[in-house]
């Protein structure tokens, strides 16, 4: 088997787990509700400028910091946001361990954080 068949054979499993499933169900259902989706947005946007100033030595003091926790406690309060996040990161989990698996067996030493 060619390596891009596997590829699109695993690219079919992943669409078809439960992982993937139930991510796409919830994406789907915040999608649908603009103001949700913006706070989202938001969320995810404040949660990336948090993790590249920690990357670069940097604190989380400040104006973005309090707002990003704020978004944290307003939508982990809430059982769609929460559930929606959850779900993306055991998706995003799942897609870790396989990258993890592929840079293992073509012999790259590539460590993800845990």
């Amino acid at each position: 088997m060619q390596v891009t068949e596997a590829a699109g054979e695993l690219a079919r499993a992943i669409q078809e787990s439960p992982e993937c499933r139930e991510y796409a169900r919830l994406k789907k259902e915040i999608d649908g509700d603009a103001g949700i989706k913006a706070l989202v947005d938001e969320y995810k946007r404040l949660q990336t400028a948090m993790q590249m100033r920690v990357l670069s030595g940097q604190g989380l003091e400040g104006e973005d910091a309090q707002r990003f926790q704020s978004l944290n406690v307003l939508l982990f309060s809430d059982q769609r946001t929460s559930g929606y996040l959850l779900a993306e990161m055991r998706l995003q989990r799942m897609m870790a361990e396989v990258f993890e698996t592929l840079t293992r067996a073509a012999g790259m030493d590539i460590p993800l954080p845990v």
